[in-house]
């Protein structure tokens, strides 16, 4: 099975949350918390699902969880009005051995489809009639998943970036 129940309802969950994080900036639209759903949450469920179908190719077990501490952490700061909101909704946990190569390339493949999805934003974006709606919510979804690439490349402990470039080292090392 390539989804268990649990991964569905971690997906929803979660898309909820964000959806509810994120509703206020698009409160000038007639429904703001559909929108934010639909134009943040792809962002993050298609990063996550990068990382779990190549450690899938790769042959290992790999599980999409929510996050469940960070999407509380991050409600809490949307209730209390903080003005930066930073948080991380899921993750995917793999188990099993691989090689230098397949970890990076597992590591990679978040951020990847985060920049292949700002790409076709961009692509769309050069259409000529768009309505206000498609153009915003084509903008967003060029910016967010512009931001989650460029974050998660950067080498940071626990970031995609780290593991991305140790593993490469290490594959070049040896």
């Amino acid at each position: 099975m390539l989804f268990a129940i649990q991964e569905v309802l971690d997906i929803i969950l979660m898309t909820l949350v964000v959806g509810f994080i994120f509703k206020d900036l698009f409160r000038n639209l007639k429904n703001p918390f559909l929108f934010a759903c639909l134009a943040t949450a792809p962002a993050l469920i298609l990063h996550e699902l990068g990382h779990k179908f190549i450690a899938l190719a790769f042959g290992l077990a790999a599980t999409f969880h929510a996050a469940y501490f960070w999407l509380v952490l991050g409600v809490v700061l949307k209730l209390v009005n903080f003005g930066f909101i930073f948080f991380v909704p899921a993750y995917v946990s793999i188990t099993g051995t691989a090689s230098a190569q397949a970890n990076a390339s597992i590591a990679a493949a978040g951020p990847f489809t985060n920049l292949a999805l700002a790409g076709i934003a961009v692509l769309l974006l050069r259409q000529k009639k768009l309505t206000t709606k498609t153009y915003l919510f084509l903008s967003v979804t060029k910016q967010v998943n512009l931001f989650l690439f460029i974050f998660n490349m950067l080498p940071i402990p626990g970031f995609d970036g780290l593991k991305v470039y140790t593993s490469l080292i290490s594959y070049f090392l040896s």
